[in-house]
């Protein structure tokens, strides 16, 4: 089987592109295809703890990540330094992540057959 390797950048509520990419994730995994979640840059802001999407009219993402278990997928990464820069530590994230290193992200991409960047 083919490893997937998604690459999430952007931000949670950059309008609906999050929960788009997450249905898209979600459908890949229902399939029976490993999946593997990347986030960077602003993306790891979708992780945050106690965020409040209804003030600004978005859905809750955090239900459909609660759900990735549901669809096996449990190999979550975030890079480390996309964490420094925003001020954010493990403790703030609402899912357990596994920490890359910004100078092993290439060797890491590289042991996926099928990487998309969303």
């Amino acid at each position: 089987m083919k490893q997937h390797l998604f690459i999430l950048r952007q931000a949670s509520y950059n309008g609906l592109k999050l929960q788009e990419n997450l249905d898209i994730i979600l459908t890949t995994a229902a399939f029976d295809q490993p999946v593997r979640i990347l986030f960077l840059d602003d993306a790891v802001f979708a992780l945050k703890n106690q965020q409040n999407p209804n003030k600004q009219n978005f859905k809750d993402t955090s239900a459909i990540f609660q759900a990735l278990k549901i669809y096996d997928i449990h190999d979550l990464y975030c890079e480390q330094e996309s964490l420094d820069t925003r001020g954010l530590k493990l403790q703030h994230l609402c899912l357990s992540v596994k920490l890359i290193k910004r100078h092993k992200i290439n060797e890491f991409m590289q042991k996926h057959d099928i990487i998309i960047s969303m």
